[in-house]
């Protein structure tokens, strides 16, 4: 019985450290950097013309808005191969953003000081999404 008691208390102890140490996905800085990031280029949108926007202005609207989506499914799986496969996809929806970025400032879409800023936050969110998905320890 004294067995039976401990391994509880021991349980018990372990969940709530476990829901102590928990952060919300919302609060990581990877995810508050994808999602600064799908918003600048949300209102950037607004700025481009009819062409621009039907064509490269809706994919890169997608393809941003999937990175912290990605990040946030992968956070809320519980295998860790599972979570590995979505924080990927959000790397992959990052480079996608990427060359979708990279055509709107060649074709002069994007202003010259909207693309350094968005560099800069390229530049960021890149560091951190590859540190991110390296400090998860999942094979």
């Amino acid at each position: 019985m004294g067995l039976r008691i401990s391994n509880f208390r021991f349980i018990v102890f372990l969940y709530s450290v476990l829901i102590m140490t928990y952060i919300p996905v919302n609060e990581l800085e990877v995810s508050q950097l994808a999602e600064q990031l799908a918003d600048f280029i949300w209102s950037e949108y607004d700025n481009w013309d009819y062409k621009a926007q039907k064509t490269l202005g809706i994919q890169v609207i997608r393809s941003a808005d999937s990175i912290a989506v990605n990040i946030a499914e992968g956070y809320g799986r519980f295998s860790g191969p599972d979570r590995k496969r979505f924080y990927v996809m959000a790397r992959g929806s990052f480079e996608e953003t990427k060359c979708w970025l990279r055509k709107a400032i060649r074709r002069e879409v994007i202003s010259e000081s909207s693309s350094k800023a968005l560099g800069a936050l390229i530049n960021q969110l890149g560091h951190k999404l590859n540190a991110f998905i390296k400090s998860q320890n999942i094979d």
